[in-house]
């Protein structure tokens, strides 16, 4: 599994483990396992070796994508899953109850190759439509439109977009069907959707790869492979009718009202300055934590991981791998909910 660092990253995360006052416990040792969206991949990687390295617990995570993680989940294998998708109202009554933790804020960048241009504007409109297969050409009127002071390329558009099923395809797909009325109507919002063009990639890494190798591609992707990668990323036009860049202010700004379960979807944000594909993502537990002979050991240390991503000096840090941290409201809703996850039927949380 690639991991991605940086080189500030270790310092902060040992200024993050002095503020947690993260030591190494002489007490048995557990091991936690957890699968799903590799959008997050980077702040995990990072966030799970500092836990490693300051407890006695061991963490491992695979990042197989948001539907991998969800069935791992659902088949009792794994202690968490994670999802940058919140499971549906038709999901949550075909398992056993579960809990959604957000972790951090990021953004689904439109990253693209095209050579000698440095700024590009794209609409949800252009977007959808791009995808759909009624756009074609970099130099199509309707971007030309959008971007009056930019030599667009007479090439063809090379789309690449996620074969795996993935909380990344629902968050882009989310936003579309609400920009588009035809996206909605013909293609919908899912982890998976029959995109009618295209390239299919696993991963974040995979579509990146390809974007990254590919002169006049454009892809959907976690922001954070596109920051690492240096690949440009376009500006959006938002609900306010601005163009923005994804970053740890416009991700933020698109931050709403959210629920008790916090299970909801921040796109297409009508709050000034916001990025209009910005999305929570989430750890995925069961609310009763005895399932699969697991130990109320394991139980105990997965809720403390979770504090531990919840905490003040974590959530600090999730800027230097280009992510935000939550809202206050969002972490505060968070640990009242973990006050509800039992083992046997009794709290782990005394």
């Amino acid at each position: 599994m690639k991991k991605y660092y940086y080189p500030l990253v270790a310092g902060l995360m040992a200024m993050a483990v002095c503020a947690c006052g993260g030591q190494k416990s002489s007490g048995e040792s557990v091991e936690l396992t957890g699968a799903g969206a590799t959008f997050p991949l980077p702040f995990y990687n990072m966030t799970f070796e500092g836990y490693s390295a300051t407890h006695a617990d061991r963490v491992s995570y695979g990042g197989i994508g948001s539907g991998g993680g969800v069935r791992n989940l659902k088949d009792g294998i794994v202690d968490f899953a994670g999802s940058d998708a919140f499971l549906s109202d038709k999901e949550m009554t075909e398992m056993p109850a579960v809990v959604h933790i957000p972790t951090c804020m990021g953004a689904v960048v439109l990253a693209y190759n095209l050579p000698d241009v440095v700024k590009l504007n794209l609409s949800g409109e252009v977007i959808a439509d791009i995808y759909a297969g009624k756009i074609t050409d970099w130099n199509d009127a309707r971007l030309q439109e959008l971007n009056p002071d930019v030599k667009l390329p007479a090439k063809k558009i090379i789309l690449a977009f996620r074969s795996d099923g993935s909380g990344t395809t629902f968050v882009f797909t989310d936003y579309l069907s609400k920009v588009s009325e035809n996206w909605k109507n013909t293609y919908g919002a899912g982890k998976t959707v029959d995109f009618p063009v295209g390239q299919a990639a696993k991963g974040n890494p995979g579509v990146a790869g390809i974007i990254a190798q590919t002169p006049y591609s454009l892809g959907y992707i976690g922001s954070e492979y596109a920051f690492a990668q240096k690949i440009p990323c376009a500006s959006v036009i938002n609900a306010q009718g601005e163009a923005v860049l994804p970053d740890t202010k416009s991700i933020s700004a698109a931050a709403g009202e959210i629920p008790q379960d916090t299970r909801c979807s921040i796109t297409n944000a009508d709050a000034p300055g916001a990025y209009p594909i910005s999305c929570f993502t989430w750890l995925l537990i069961y609310k009763e934590q005895d399932y699969s002979s697991r130990s109320e050991a394991q139980a105990k240390a997965t809720l403390e991981l979770v504090k531990y991503i919840l905490s003040d000096s974590i959530q600090q840090t999730t800027e230097a791998v280009h992510y935000a941290p939550l809202p206050k409201k969002a972490v505060e809703l968070s640990l009242n909910n973990l006050k509800e996850v039992t083992y046997k039927g009794q709290p782990v949380l005394k």
